[in-house]
């Protein structure tokens, strides 16, 4: 079968565009790309292949999957390296939600809180 998909960018509505882009900046290691005098203001954020886009929020809050619909994370980023980058992220201040681990579903992940309550989680099937 041919391939056809081979990526995923996952868009983040924020109360605060530029606070969440300084922790995605300082904790996370994403590089800042300001989109903020358009008609819809974003940020870009990007780390190796993958990218994340900020928009601003009607809301104060955001309401997290697990919040909405009792459980799930509000993105998943696979990644063969995940204790190297647990560990880095656990260095910058992450809060680890949910540490390093084999899943239920064959997933060597770990899962963190970002600055507006989102889960984000890192990982990969295992063979």
């Amino acid at each position: 079968m041919e391939k056809h998909l081979y990526s995923l960018l996952a868009v983040f509505p924020t109360p605060n565009i530029e606070e969440t882009a300084k922790y995605y900046n300082e904790i996370m290691g994403f590089r800042i790309v300001k989109y903020l005098d358009v008609k819809e203001p974003h940020i870009c954020l990007y780390r190796d292949s993958t990218e994340i886009v900020l928009t601003q929020a009607n809301n104060k809050k955001v309401f997290p999957n697990r919040e909405l619909y009792g459980y799930g994370e509000d993105a998943y980023f696979i990644t063969d390296n995940q204790e190297a980058l647990q560990n880095e992220f656990i260095s910058k201040g992450a809060k680890i939600v949910r540490p390093l681990h084999k899943t239920d579903y064959n997933n060597l992940e770990f899962v963190l809180e970002d600055i507006d309550g989102r889960w984000i989680a890192f990982g990969m099937k295992q063979k």
